[in-house]
């Protein structure tokens, strides 16, 4: 691979006498690249993924790697203490390459991607719900935009000469009652070898208007009768992650699945930072390449997987944020990060996959999500359509939560959404131990109430390198009621245990000393982590009662809850309420559905009727921007406290704090 402005990079192979190697460890990963280039650069030029969830600020701290042989000009960062200066750490984000260096990524800085397919285990979490897709049969929507007909068509002869694309669309006409019939040239080209394959019997691929009246294109042909194997792939574009189903349009079945960690988040792992790269030179056609490349991997993995002919792939539909989207459909994001935050567009056109960079056949449509706005994306109308919001009478509060939040309230008669930014800290950012839930995150924890020694779980059950957002919940929220800390987030300086000790001016909690742990390094909970989680959990908060206010409502009102994304299926939700993250409500009412996106994206895969309503539901979303409403900021200083300043929004919280105090 190339890089503007730089010689070509060289990977393990033909030795490049003016340019250092740089190999990396455990990797066993080699490739040349020029002197003065940073190791996170050649890490990325090399396909080794290091966390670097700042895009390259060296604000984050969590691209650490070790310099095992070899030096490097720069990398030195107060987040790193001296004992480790000692041991080789560096930041790859800033340490310049100067000559061949031997670096090893540890363990907290790479990526596990085996969390993919790991499964919840509810305890206090939402109730699971997955929707009945027989249910579109019974309502009468399982009709797919892409369908399959067979046609057993008049040969030529002397008397009936005429061309092959005519004979098909007369066919079409006069005995399947099609009008309006647009052939595709990829059809064209196909056409002749098609029809005399199998003596003009042949299967024509259709794609369905959305609108009645609009023309029905004719995408596909093939010999013989193929209508048994009529596929389309559903795709989620996540900011994180990338998620993709095979679906058989006939059955309406799920044949494959699988995800991988979206390749774009080298570059950043927020949209803000990602915009921000593709503003620079080439940067736009990079991550578009790697998102891409990211998408091809699923297919490939799912094409496999089932046993299908990428030929029998008809369409790819696909949701994502507003950000992912057109940084795939390479569209400028730049206006999407400046006020007044205007987007490219609120609807996409059928697009052909193969020239959006997609190992699909060069017939198969690409369907994208609508968005609303620039922070209320495909993913969140996907959500809503595939949730069932937008067809039930039930006034429903909607939230996919995040690094950024978005939040819809309504039912099938109006909608209102809003998007908040929560920071990353639910996500493992801006946490000194912070990480994604992966194989070794803290993602439980207990205290004995007397000893104030902890009891903390781990995803695998393997010794913790870091605690995840779910953990950091958990955590801080045990704190809290058991008065380690206050409803400031500040630990109570004297209790007399160890655990809590004084480091750089800023308090912290041990959760596990450096012989417990992967990282040989004690793991803490500091005030900053807390105060960083209390300011997400603030804006969500206030983000759910702004939006409630605005349209003249409160929580009472409220049917149901739908928690939306992978962190729902891992929250305790008595945690969550207690520090103040979600509103106080009955469990009973919430319930989790998972990747709402993905689940919308295999709706509008199997029926028209979503992508006619979609439209519809996406017009009428009202979106609120929240910097723009006055009382936003009002709801968010009353809610950096644990839980909130108004402590009767929590009464089953406040009566157990008063159960508390009079047993102490």
């Amino acid at each position: 691979m190339g890089s503007a402005g730089s010689p070509l990079r060289t990977a393990a192979g033909a030795r490049s006498e003016s340019m250092p190697r740089v190999t990396f460890l455990p990797h066993e990963r080699s490739i040349e690249v020029p002197a003065g280039d940073s190791l996170i650069r050649a890490a990325m030029e090399a396909g080794v993924h290091i966390n670097a969830s700042c895009g390259g600020d060296g604000v984050c701290a969590k691209c650490r790697i070790r310099v095992e042989a070899g030096t490097v000009d720069g990398g030195l960062s107060e987040r790193i203490s001296p004992e480790d200066r000692e041991k080789g750490y560096r930041l790859a984000c800033q340490a310049l390459i100067t000559g061949d260096v031997t670096v090893r990524v540890p363990v907290e800085s790479s990526i596990d991607a085996s969390v993919l397919k790991r499964q919840a285990t509810p305890r206090s979490t939402a109730r699971i719900h997955q929707p009945d897709f027989e249910s579109l049969k019974e309502e009468g929507l399982f009709v797919s935009p892409v369908e399959e007909v067979f046609l057993e068509l008049p040969e030529p002869s002397a008397t009936d000469n005429q061309p092959d694309a005519s004979r098909l669309v007369n066919f079409l006409t006069m005995n399947h009652d099609e009008h309006r019939l647009v052939v595709r040239m990829p059809v064209i080209r196909k056409l002749p070898g098609a029809l005399r394959e199998d003596n003009f019997r042949v299967t024509a691929t259709l794609a369905r208007p959305v609108q009645p009246g609009r023309k029905t294109h004719i995408i596909n042909i093939q010999p013989g009768d193929t209508t048994d194997r009529n596929y389309a792939v559903a795709m989620d574009i996540g900011t994180t992650t990338v998620y993709g189903q095979l679906i058989d349009l006939i059955s309406g079945d799920v044949l494959a699945e699988s995800g991988d960690f979206n390749g774009q988040i080298s570059y950043g792992e927020d949209v803000i930072t990602r915009i921000m790269a593709a503003e620079k030179p080439g940067g736009l056609e990079k991550l578009h390449a790697v998102v891409t490349e990211t998408m091809n991997t699923i297919i490939a993995k799912i094409v496999k997987q089932a046993g299908v002919d990428v030929d029998d792939i008809n369409a790819i539909t696909i949701a994502g944020n507003t950000t992912m989207t057109q940084l795939f459909l390479k569209v400028d994001p730049r206006y999407i990060r400046r006020s007044p935050y205007v987007p490219a567009s609120n609807i996409y056109p059928p697009l052909d996959a193969v020239g959006l960079g997609l190992e699909l056949g060069d017939h198969a449509a690409a369907l994208v999500y609508p968005q609303v706005s620039s922070y209320v994306g495909g993913d969140i109308v996907a959500g809503v359509m595939g949730s069932g919001m937008s067809r039930t009478d039930k006034l429903t509060l909607f939230m996919d939560i995040g690094t950024n939040a978005e939040i819809v309230v309504g039912n099938k008669d109006w909608m209102a959404c809003a998007a908040c930014s929560a920071g990353p800290a639910l996500e493992g950012g801006n946490i000194e131990f912070g990480m994604r839930a992966a194989k070794g995150a803290i993602e439980d924890f207990s205290i004995d109430p007397l000893t104030l020694e902890p009891m903390i779980l781990t995803i695998g059950n393997v010794r913790p390198k870091g605690i995840c957002g779910s953990g950091l919940i958990t955590t801080v929220a045990v704190l809290f009621e058991t008065g380690v800390i206050n409803n400031l987030g500040k630990f109570e300086r004297d209790l007399g245990t160890p655990r809590i000790r004084e480091k750089d001016n800023v308090y912290e909690y041990v959760l596990a000393w450096a012989d417990e742990t992967q990282v040989e390094r004690d793991i803490v909970l500091t005030e900053i982590d807390i105060e960083n989680l209390i300011r997400a959990k603030g804006a969500i908060y206030s983000g759910c009662m702004t939006l409630l206010n605005e349209v003249g409502m409160g929580m009472s009102d409220i049917d149901r809850i739908i928690l939306a994304g992978g962190f729902g299926s891992y929250v305790d939700l008595e945690k969550a309420m207690t520090i103040g993250l979600l509103p106080e409500i009955d469990p009973d009412k919430v319930t989790f559905i998972g990747n709402s996106s993905l689940m919308g994206a295999k709706m509008s895969s199997l029926t028209n009727r979503i992508r006619k309503d979609v439209v519809e539901v996406t017009r009428s979303m009202t979106n609120f921007e929240l910097s723009e409403t006055p009382s936003y900021m009002d709801n968010y200083v009353a809610a950096l406290f644990l839980p909130h300043t108004d402590i009767t929004q929590f009464p089953r919280l406040a009566a157990r704090l008063v159960d508390r105090a009079s047993r102490d």
